[in-house]
């Protein structure tokens, strides 16, 4: 039986309210997934959790059979974790971050230069691997941290809001990256409030509120779903599938806080 690339199950994290509530979401290996909510939601303090940044109050969770409480270890060296502030060593050049971040995971050093001239030709780096981080735009910052990511080859890649600050061409560069990634066996999940980039990329799109899962599937699956829902089109666009979903979760809560 193959094992999935993420298995989270009833995972909890508190704070004055739960920022994720009793989640549980299995993505299989090889697969592009969107997880979206509006501000709040909780996507991001599962991701973190998921990327070992954080730890759960409750619930397990799984990355290619590692439990990321008993081996944490194991978890981390199959995964890239890409956060929406790209976090850079700024007195490094490209290239010496690479090398520094394949030697944190011990990746051969022949291996890592030629994968870090690999990645940095890719993403348009290379007129700019000589030159420090400390000059460059938020754009080209992510395209670094993208490609110290990538530097290990990670089997789960997990991206938030990962074109933000990126021109249309940088942008494409990373979704063809990405893209790239998916079709040779990695899983991809990532946070976006560009829907037209989920819509467009994304196999399955799970949506988030409140710290709950309350809508999963394909783009046609959302579509049937929230045309039994509402008496919607089977065209309508990801935008008013997401926004009418989001808006049931809305009404669904007091009710569910009135009856605890």
């Amino acid at each position: 039986m193959m094992t999935h690339a993420l298995e989270i199950r009833n995972l909890t994290k508190l704070y004055q309210r739960p920022a994720v509530d009793d989640l549980s979401l299995t993505i299989p290996q090889g697969e592009f997934y969107a997880l979206l909510g509006p501000n709040g939601a909780g996507k991001t303090t599962t991701l973190k959790m998921v990327a070992g940044l954080l730890q759960p109050d409750h619930g397990t969770i799984s990355i290619l059979g590692h439990d990321t409480v008993a081996d944490p270890l194991g978890a981390k060296r199959v995964t890239a974790w890409v956060p929406d502030e790209p976090m850079i060593y700024d007195r490094l050049t490209p290239l010496e971050y690479l090398e520094f971040v394949a030697g944190l995971w011990q990746v051969d050093p022949e291996r890592a230069r030629q994968g870090a001239d690999e990645i940095l030709g890719i993403l348009g780096l290379e007129a700019h691997a000589d030159e420090r981080c400390e000059g460059f735009s938020k754009g080209m910052r992510q395209k670094v941290a993208l490609a110290g990511a990538l530097i290990h080859d990670p089997r789960l890649i997990i991206l938030d809001e990962p074109l933000t600050g990126l021109d249309a061409g940088s942008a494409r560069l990373v979704k063809d990256v990405l893209r790239e990634r998916v079709r040779q066996g990695c899983t991809v999940i990532l946070t976006t409030h560009i829907l037209e980039v989920a819509e467009r990329m994304a196999e399955r799109i799970g949506v988030i509120a409140n710290g709950r899962l309350v809508a999963e599937g394909t783009l046609a699956e959302l579509r049937t779903s929230s045309g039994n829902a509402n008496g919607s089109s089977e065209e309508a666009s990801l935008e008013e599938i997401f926004l009418s979903v989001v808006a049931r979760s809305a009404t669904v809560e007091p009710e569910r806080e009135a009856a605890a």
